[in-house]
């Protein structure tokens, strides 16, 4: 079966936090929805488990635990289910998504979320920040992409699986949740108290570099109607007379296929955006569309670990092409696509059935991209987005501490100036 247009390439183990918030209207980027037959009809010819043997380990747990309080049936059935996925080793990709959690990843691909504005990945048992969305409770309060999440409002959540990490944080508007985070580049352990919003997300915004010719183009996640939206300010750039662009995909969790499809396809004349491989090794090209706004632009990718999903797609696209020279940090890694299969409660299981490669066949699935200039951001330093460079003097951008946006404006201007 081959992945529909419209899927969700959604990061690797990533989940939004409802703080976070889904993708709807089409498929995710790594994910297509299967017709309830087709689920009946593929399930009918698996082998069967033993089902006699978890019934029987489940008598004894509901007739023998001690702790009678912890019995909850749905719990216990969402164990069994996330146990039986996380058997596949797949790890940060394939999962169960509880209806809260379903619910948040629609909510994002529409481009508004209700929470702190976070998503999060299971990583080595814990759960873990992916990336803060732009202009979010969590990303003003200086969350950043590999901060461990060791509690939450008090209680240890160290131990237990996404999915419980992500209800407890999840909240209406106006309500606070405070975290308790550990970063482990340096072993310092913090507290941040947030207070949940809900915030309709500017898929694309840019702004002139002070001092420079060169836009500063910022995509926080590619969510519906974001290639419409990077070409419209394409447009306006060139109408600017501004002659170069910097790229940032930083913190960028991914979203639809169809829009990381539109996005590479702005910067390129042909060939393909990446390829979908499946079980049998079976390859299918996806290939750039035709009328892209600025193939000719001179062009530099900002990069990180927050960078997944669709993001990694247009960075490994514009890379395989030498269109542009990424900077920054080797990305996330996500590299499957996920089929969604609705379950009867309204949950769904997400499994990995095709996998997905750069244009020249460069795997991505746990590896990542790395950039061309590798510059990692000094500790204690943000990132700068568009909205901060207004009215900002050219000597203010230098100061900024922002290394990999100078980083990639110096290598365009150089290169803009060898042309």
């Amino acid at each position: 079966m081959t992945p529909r247009r419209g899927a969700i390439l959604r990061s690797s183990l990533a989940v939004t936090l409802a703080a976070l918030l889904g993708l709807s209207g089409g498929v995710l980027l790594d994910r297509e929805v299967l017709p309830r037959d087709q689920r009946l009809a593929a399930s009918a010819t698996a082998d069967a488990p033993d089902w006699a043997l978890i019934q029987e380990a489940w008598g004894v747990v509901d007739q023998q635990y001690v702790d009678r309080s912890a019995l909850q049936p749905q719990a216990e059935t969402y164990g069994a289910i996330e146990g039986l996925v996380a058997s596949l080793g797949d790890t940060g990709h394939s999962r169960l998504l509880t209806p809260p959690m379903l619910s948040a990843e629609q909510s994002l691909l529409q481009g508004e979320f209700e929470g702190i504005g976070a998503e999060l990945e299971y990583r080595d048992g814990h759960a873990v920040i992916l990336a803060p969305l732009d202009g979010s409770p969590a990303e003003q309060a200086g969350l950043r992409p590999g901060d461990v999440i060791l509690a939450v409002d008090g209680v240890d959540v160290s131990d237990l699986p996404l999915d419980q990490v992500v209800e407890r944080i999840l909240g209406p508007a106006g309500t606070t949740v405070t975290l308790r985070l550990l970063t482990p580049a340096s072993g310092a352990v913090r507290e941040v108290s947030l207070t949940r919003a809900h915030l309709t997300l500017r898929n694309v915004s840019w702004q002139r570099l002070p001092g420079t010719s060169v836009a500063h183009v910022r995509i926080a996640v590619f969510s519906q109607g974001v290639s419409g939206d990077l070409r419209q300010a394409l447009v306006e750039i060139q109408r600017q007379g501004l002659t170069g662009v910097i790229l940032d995909l930083r913190n960028d969790p991914g979203g639809l296929l169809d829009e990381a499809v539109g996005v590479a396809s702005q910067f390129l004349r042909g060939g393909n955006v990446l390829l979908v491989r499946d079980a049998a090794a079976n390859e299918q090209p996806i290939a750039v569309k035709p009328g892209g706004a600025a193939p000719e632009t001179p062009l530099a990718v900002l990069v990180n670990q927050g960078t997944a999903s669709a993001a990694e797609i247009v960075a490994g696209a514009l890379q395989d092409a030498g269109r542009a020279t990424l900077v920054g940090e080797t990305t996330f890694g996500t590299g499957t696509v996920l089929n969604q299969f609705p379950l009867s409660d309204g949950s769904a299981l997400l499994l990995a059935t095709h996998e997905w490669l750069t244009p020249l066949g460069r795997t991505i699935w746990h590896h990542g991209i790395e950039p061309d200039a590798a510059v990692p951001l000094a500790a204690g330093a943000s990132l700068l987005i568009p909205d901060e460079e207004k009215g900002m003097s050219p000597a203010q951008l230098q100061t900024s501490g922002d290394g990999q946006l100078l980083a990639a404006l110096d290598n365009l201007e150089r290169a803009m100036g060898a042309r």
